[in-house]
């Protein structure tokens, strides 16, 4: 149960919150058509006669983007419906060349699944995926490119979209980005959906109604085509606040759809109302008369079932049972699908499992955030990140030796091996050496011999980094203490 509450002058309201997800399938072409699906191509580049609505033209469904959504119902734990249909939704938008957008609202692909989230450390909550269903996207308009007229570009008109419609489960925006941090990393794992949201291949339509907590659902507003995780925490806080208010001041909360504008209210971010909210009937649906029904067969289940890999919580549970990660560097390596491949990656090239784990969230994330990269552009191999794993695990090199190694290979691009080669970092464990310069730095420190002998132990560190210092952090740290403490104690 969530604590979240919003507080108005009458006393506590809570917030019910449902999504639905558009997600772009990831195919090479369209839903409908041969045409391409890539990002970025120059305006109408990509329209087939399909597309464009030219008459006599009949779509041919792309099995592909068939399969991908089958496999995402898969990941969810969801019913794939072996009949389903494909029904015409009607309504007139300049974007829209047909007319129609084909979606499916009856007898959709994909019945009811489960995501399971986190919102917070070690609370688990359940939230109810009601159906996916496949429909075509519309084409964009653009309002910027001329002073008096907008034009359409009709590249993503047809591109295969999935809407993943959630339950009405969800009760914070803690909860609301949670869920759609993991449904982005679920997509991303099954590779049905690249998961970018700055690029629209995956946007969130925020459903948001307050009540009294234990009252029926209030009248709730649809806030479209949000297109990041904060934003879609703004939203449900934002739109949240603007209906206790508006009940409290004695007005009524509207079935509308709303625009998400973050500069508005001076950069706080503001909701705003675009149209009252059509029903279902409104968009008269019926069967789409150019489509036969989709019926998948038990070879096309199995096949699809078989492909999916280890999936986020499978896999968050094998690193902590078999490999003995902690549930922080699990949770870590397995939220998005490359950083678990980069992990997995290290350990083919023989890195222990723990150390591995603690050296890539911490330093090479580290890194990598400095630098502005994400992993898959690191300057650092997995293969050479598990080298100087293995250096370390040999005693060639001391943590702080690591890290001056591991700033040499961000600058050059060089294996660890090559660069303590070449510029002598190699971890010294000879006894005389370090015995030397032991003797060296108590000859200087005769009153501090005397207060550690005299029962100040905590002088020891003060001993073990002027020896580490005088020879430039290169001896081993285990072999200078065993040492210091035989001589200190002579």
């Amino acid at each position: 149960m969530s604590s979240y509450r919003i507080q108005g002058g009458t006393g506590e309201w809570e917030v019910v919150i449902g999504l639905e997800v558009h997600a772009q399938v990831t195919s090479q072409s369209k839903l409908f058509s041969g045409a391409a699906t890539a990002f970025g191509a120059e305006p109408n580049s990509q329209v087939s006669l399909i597309d464009a609505a030219m008459p006599g033209m009949l779509p041919v469904p792309n099995v592909e983007c068939i399969r991908q959504a089958v496999r995402t119902g898969m990941a969810i734990n969801a019913p794939i419906n072996t009949w389903s249909r494909f029904d015409r939704k009607n309504y007139f938008y300049a974007d829209l060349p047909q007319g129609y957008q084909i979606s499916q609202l009856y007898h959709p692909l994909v019945g009811e699944g489960s995501i399971e989230i986190e919102p917070e450390e070690g609370v688990l909550k359940t939230i109810g995926v009601e159906r996916i269903h496949v429909e075509q996207d519309a084409g964009k308009l653009m309002h910027d490119q001329h002073p008096t007229r907008s034009y359409v570009d009709l590249n993503r008109s047809g591109v295969a979209l999935m809407e993943i419609v959630s339950k009405p489960d969800m009760r914070s925006p803690a909860e609301a980005g949670a869920y759609v941090k993991k449904l982005r990393s679920i997509l991303r794992y099954v590779g049905s959906c690249d998961g970018n949201m700055e690029q629209g291949s995956m946007r969130a339509d925020v459903n948001v109604s307050v009540r009294k907590p234990g009252e029926p659902f209030g009248t709730r507003t649809e806030t479209k085509n949000v297109n990041s995780i904060r934003f879609v925490m703004a939203t449900v806080e934002i739109e949240a606040r603007r209906q206790v208010d508006l009940i409290e001041d004695g007005g009524t909360v509207v079935q509308e759809t709303r625009l998400f504008d973050p500069d508005g209210n001076g950069g706080k971010g503001v909701t705003r109302s675009m149209r009252s909210k059509e029903d279902a009937h409104d968009y008269r649906y019926f069967p789409d008369p150019d489509l036969l029904p989709l019926e998948l067969d038990d070879a096309f289940l199995a096949e699809a079932r078989a492909s999916l890999p280890e999936l986020p919580d499978a896999k968050r549970k094998r690193y902590e049972s078999e490999l003995g990660l902690t549930a922080y560097n699990a949770d870590v390596l397995t939220a998005d699908v490359e950083t678990a491949r980069w992990f997995e990656a290290m350990l083919a090239e023989g890195a222990a499992p723990k150390p591995a784990a603690n050296w890539l969230t911490s330093e090479l994330f580290g890194a990598l955030n400095r630098l502005g990269k994400d992993i898959v552009d690191s300057p650092v191999s997995p293969k050479q990140a598990a080298e100087l794993n293995r250096l370390v695990a040999d005693g060639t090199l001391s943590g702080t030796l690591a890290k001056q190694v591991f700033e040499l290979m961000l600058e050059t691009g060089d294996d660890p091996a090559k660069i303590v080669e070449e510029r002598g970092l190699k971890q010294t464990s000879d006894t005389g050496a370090i015995e030397a310069e032991i003797a060296k730095v108590m000859d200087a420190n005769p009153d501090k011999v005397a207060e550690y002998r005299g029962g100040k132990d905590k002088l020891f560190g003060f001993f073990v980094g002027q020896t580490m210092r005088a020879m430039a952090g290169k001896a081993n740290p285990s072999v200078v203490n065993e040492l210091l403490k035989k001589a200190l104690d002579a």
